[in-house]
């Protein structure tokens, strides 16, 4: 393989600390921000004899959550919270927006809607949630909801769902949440991705939420 990024040839040899693997070839080598320029945008790969090779190039950042816009591939994913009300008529959920006002001991409904335009296997979805929340349920396990058997996983800042499979259509999940403590916090975001195909993944925009 021959590589070149920005007109410079990339050879794993003469990089500082960078280690061909043994068999496979395989090497990794990176920028930091101050020595990435638009030049490097331009990447070309020549490949001289037969056979199949897999390469990428990403770009890595950070950002605060509440800021992160939402991202989608065949694979889309939506998160929005709801806050449990009584009402005459029995309870209603009344959607939570950034304006919106939360008690301590209200109820939260974390809805998340799953799109995707194929079927998939091994599917990994992460939910964060803000530190003035707690889920109702605290133990793991096996889950059936909305036609999809998942595997739910209860971890101090976060859900994790598992699913061996995932067919093409339109998922809806919910669970609940109780809001223990006052303050203004980042509810993080919900991220979805095929473990074996991570080029389909996607995950919600940020949102913060106020406590009093």
């Amino acid at each position: 393989m021959e590589v070149t990024i920005g007109g410079e040839k990339i050879d794993p040899e003469k990089l500082e600390g960078v280690e061909v693997q043994a068999g496979t070839g395989y090497f990794q080598t990176s920028w930091m921000k101050q020595e990435i320029t638009p030049k490097m945008g331009e990447i070309t790969v020549a490949k001289n004899d037969e056979g199949i090779a897999w390469g990428a190039v990403y770009w890595q950042y950070y950002e605060q959550l509440d800021k992160i816009t939402p991202a989608k591939s065949p694979l889309n994913i939506e998160k929005e919270l709801f806050v449990e009300k009584n009402t005459p008529a029995g309870p209603v959920l009344e959607q939570v927006y950034d304006t919106t006002l939360l008690r301590t001991g209200d109820k939260i409904k974390v809805r998340i809607i799953i799109l995707t335009d194929r079927d998939l296997e091994f599917v990994h979805m992460k939910d964060m949630r803000a530190a003035a929340f707690e889920p109702v349920e605290s133990l793991s396990g096996y889950r059936y909801q909305g036609g999809m058997g998942y595997y739910e996983s209860i971890r101090d800042a976060s859900v994790n769902f598992y699913f061996d499979y995932l067919r093409k259509g339109t998922y809806v999940f919910e669970y609940g949440l109780n809001v223990t403590q006052k303050g203004e916090f980042s509810n993080g975001i919900t991220s979805i991705q095929c473990l074996y195909a991570p080029e389909f993944a996607a995950h919600s925009q940020g949102k913060r939420v106020m406590v009093e």
